[in-house]
């Protein structure tokens, strides 16, 4: 049984795309698969599985030598799982930078493309005549993948593909995109039942900058202020989450999806010297609001200088 899996923490990407790809495999290419998570879905991917009524994926913690896999949504062994070396990797399909380091027996099937959306490749992947034998279930969730990742359409990331094929599917589902995003955004919005600590973790990757080991962290939302309302909490838990986790500092980003701006929260004078230098900000505060950015693949990592 092939395992597909995406990265630590899952947002509806890492969550929709193994679904997508262990039906194709298993449906279309007759290689059983099964779909996997390493954490539990973000509310927005939850609200995925129960809108088109998919059972939650099996949470695993580690692969075995000879355990054949397929990764998506992520390339980078540190969101990876500890032994993933020691796994036969036969694919990946991604649409983040190459990081290297994943080591495997033999050649195998790589697709990164510059796509919005790791759901957007799949759909190219496996052609028309494939996608049109999806059941309804696997096209929601590519939809709802696509427009996640694109904050329907808004986040810089956004490719006219990503747009045609979200436009296609939606109108094969008989979708208005407008109100079933709302649906999504609400469903992202609502972090009330998690702790602190799951909401530094919930939307984070991994960053090397300066010698420095940092959680980068963000939290997409329609009603930011439910967020900003916990900041010093929020604050007052980072350490303890970068300790736990190897890390020197947590970078906090709340992104107003409505707004299309961001607010970093800033505890030190670290983060408000990393805020000045790579944003060109003004920093008087606990916080700096960053106009037009939305998307930590394109204008937050890129961007982070000390």
């Amino acid at each position: 049984m092939i395992k597909v899996f995406g990265h630590k923490a899952p947002d509806t990407d890492s969550t929709g795309s193994p679904i997508v790809w262990a039906w194709y495999l298993t449906e279309v290419r007759k290689e059983p698969a099964v779909a996997l998570l390493q954490g539990e879905p973000n509310t927005e991917a939850a609200w995925m599985l129960a809108k088109w009524d998919l059972p939650k994926p099996e949470i695993f913690s580690d692969v075995a030598a000879g355990d054949k896999c397929v990764i998506v949504d992520t390339n980078n062994p540190a969101e990876l799982p500890a032994s993933i070396n020691d796994a036969d990797v036969i694919e990946i399909i991604d649409h983040h930078l190459l990081a290297g380091g994943i080591k495997t027996r033999l050649p195998i099937n790589i697709t990164i493309r510059p796509l919005a959306c790791t759901a957007t490749i799949m759909f190219d992947l496996m052609g028309e005549e494939a996608y049109a034998r999806a059941p309804k279930a696997i096209k929601g969730a590519m939809l709802t993948c696509i427009l996640s990742d694109t904050l329907e359409f808004r986040s810089p990331t956004t490719t006219a593909h990503d747009r045609w094929v979200a436009e296609k599917v939606a109108a094969d589902l008989g979708v208005s995109i407008p109100e079933y995003a709302a649906e999504m955004f609400a469903a992202k919005s609502d972090v009330s039942a998690f702790s602190e600590e799951a909401l530094l973790r919930m939307d984070s990757k991994e960053y090397e900058l300066g010698g420095k080991q940092l959680r980068v962290s963000v939290l997409e939302t329609t009603a930011p202020k439910v967020v900003l309302d916990r900041k010093d909490a929020l604050m007052a838990a980072m350490p303890g989450v970068a300790a736990a986790d190897g890390a020197d500092e947590v970078l906090l980003f709340v992104v107003d999806i409505l707004n299309e701006e961001a607010t970093l929260l800033v505890p030190n004078d670290f983060v408000k010297a990393v805020a000045e230098k790579s944003f060109n900000a003004t920093v008087s505060g606990d916080t700096v609001v960053l106009p037009g950015i939305m998307s930590r693949k394109k204008q937050i990592i890129p961007a982070l200088a000390v």
